[in-house]
């Protein structure tokens, strides 16, 4: 299994990854060669994990992490990009025994976010990448769009405090988008019906880790901050794709 940390991928590596072992890493370079985005405009999106609200849903009674939700939907041709109204975000047990089957309001990202030259041309630039290993159906793709912060407020932050786990969508891109004074965060992904494995850590912000969801099944180490006196976290951008709509029950 291959885990491209250095390498700049293409958009036709990338897919040849997908297609042979579920997942690949594109690096920042990548990343920006995909979008033709400088990385300045990425930079610019930092600004969106600042003041994000508490997640009141996780049953675990943590304080650890933060975030705003929003959706979109993705033509293929000719290829746009349309919010949304706001919406629930709702997964089956199946895929989240642990905040599975209850519907969970986020506040809505912030509305300046999508008009960001770098978000759309992100979003655009990934679902293409995903219609050429699975099309979707109809040539639309159903987008969520997460942005998380997690932090050491409770002496320990949990990224995925539901475990290994998949999504229930088709394709899932996990954007790393910073740390600061923190241990910890490993990626682990997993076969989902196999014994191979591979894990490592994310560091250069804006890397982006693609998966084809119904392959593998992923997840983050907790993390613990550096300095005992001092709080650290841990910023991602997750997008899902998942074609014929969004999740909901039924």
């Amino acid at each position: 299994m291959h885990v491209d940390l250095q390498l700049p991928l293409d958009p036709a590596t990338a897919q040849q990854r997908l297609r042979t072992q579920g997942f690949c890493v594109m690096n920042t370079a990548a990343v920006l060669r995909l979008t033709g985005q400088p990385l300045e405009s990425f930079e610019s999106l930092a600004r969106y994990w600042e003041h994000l609200p508490p997640d009141q849903y996780l049953k675990d009674g943590g304080r650890y992490r933060f975030r705003r939700h929003g959706c979109f939907v993705q033509n293929a041709e000719p290829a746009t990009l349309q919010a949304t109204e706001h919406r629930a975000h709702w997964q089956p047990t199946t895929y989240n025994a642990l905040h599975g089957g209850m519907e969970r309001w986020f506040e809505p990202l912030d509305a300046s976010l999508p008009r960001e030259p770098a978000w759309g041309a992100l979003l655009l630039g990934l679902g293409a990448v995903f219609a050429k290993v699975r099309a979707p159906s109809g040539g639309r793709w159903h987008i969520e769009a997460h942005t998380f912060r997690i932090d050491t407020s409770d002496g320990l932050g949990r990224p995925t405090p539901e475990g290994a786990h998949r999504d229930g969508v088709d394709f899932v891109a996990v954007v790393f988008a910073g740390r600061r004074g923190v241990l910890g965060g490993e990626t682990r992904i997993f076969e989902a019906d196999g014994p191979q494995g591979v894990r490592f850590t994310l560091e250069e912000p804006w890397t982006a880790l693609l998966l084809d969801d119904p392959r593998v099944v992923h997840e983050s180490t907790p993390i613990q901050p550096l300095d005992p006196l001092a709080k650290g976290s841990r910023d991602t951008l997750v997008l899902t794709y998942r074609s014929g709509g969004f999740q909901a029950p039924v």
